[in-house]
């Protein structure tokens, strides 16, 4: 089956194949082994994300606020994600200057994934998608 063909799982729903951009295959072809790294730092991403949302839910972020129907609690939200991603950005730095890393299984590596997903997450709230 050609590959930008719908694939079917089911008599009842259909599912479009992912269409790859021009520039995507381009930089996957020049690019394998950097492009292959960054595939698997976000799968990585992903576990952290999903792990620590099972642990802390949805409220977490929306502060017991109504993000999706006001926007004052959306902002409150998005405020918070910015102090969280202050406090994790001086944990970088102080990683970086000191080169010690105190608690156990939160090192440099785990405080990138951490700003990025803080960042992701940002983009969902905004966008209106921080819901079951």
């Amino acid at each position: 089956m050609d590959s930008r063909k719908a694939f079917e799982f089911s008599q009842e729903k259909t599912v479009e194949a992912v269409k790859t951009s021009p520039t995507v295959e381009t930089f996957e072809t020049e690019y394998p082994e950097l492009s292959e790294e960054f595939k698997r730092i976000t799968e990585e991403m992903y576990e952290m994300f999903a792990a620590k949302h099972m642990d802390y839910g949805l409220n977490n972020i929306a502060l017991g606020g109504d993000i999706l129907n006001n926007e004052g609690d959306k902002k409150f939200s998005l405020t918070g994600l910015a102090i969280r991603l202050t406090d994790k950005i001086s944990r970088l730095k102080n990683l970086l200057l000191n080169g010690k890393n105190y608690i156990k299984g939160e090192g440099i590596e785990d405080t990138f994934i951490d700003i990025a997903n803080y960042g992701i997450i940002g983009l969902l709230v905004g966008r209106d998608k921080w819901k079951k």
